[in-house]
């Protein structure tokens, strides 16, 4: 009984109080919130330019990278995008036949949404820009 009520107390400061990086004890912010049903919804990205002009997408599949990743660590990014440059050693980690990439760019993609369903047009908004030094 008593485990039961310090968990319970845990959980409901962690509530009032926490942030997400208290998980599982936290308030969970990142699931509460909810675009406007005309209000265009966030899809960050990461792209490259190879050294052959080639784009690519970076990923969890090419470069260990997930989407939770680069959401938790955009406002780094944009104050620091030489920080980037990990983003394109992980990707030639994993794939050391590819040529070099020559730019990283972090990439917010705004899906245009109306009454709530989305329309199939997006714009992007290059957020940070690395370029592999000469």
């Amino acid at each position: 009984m008593a485990v039961t009520l310090v968990v319970a107390a845990t959980l409901l400061a962690g509530t009032m109080w926490g942030s997400d990086d208290d998980f599982p004890l936290g308030p969970f912010r990142m699931f509460a919130g909810v675009n406007a049903p005309n209000e265009p919804a966030p899809d960050p990205r990461v792209e490259a330019v190879d050294a052959t002009g080639v784009t690519v997408v970076l990923n969890e599949h090419n470069a260990g990278l997930r989407r939770a990743e680069v959401e938790d660590n955009e406002n780094t990014y944009v104050a620091h995008p030489e920080r980037l440059s990990l983003i394109a050693d992980a990707y030639h980690a994993r794939n050391p036949k590819a040529p070099l990439l020559d730019r990283v760019t972090l990439i917010q993609r705004w899906h245009e949404i109306r009454h709530s369903a989305a329309t199939g047009h997006w714009r992007d908004e290059p957020l940070a820009v690395w370029v592999r030094p000469s």
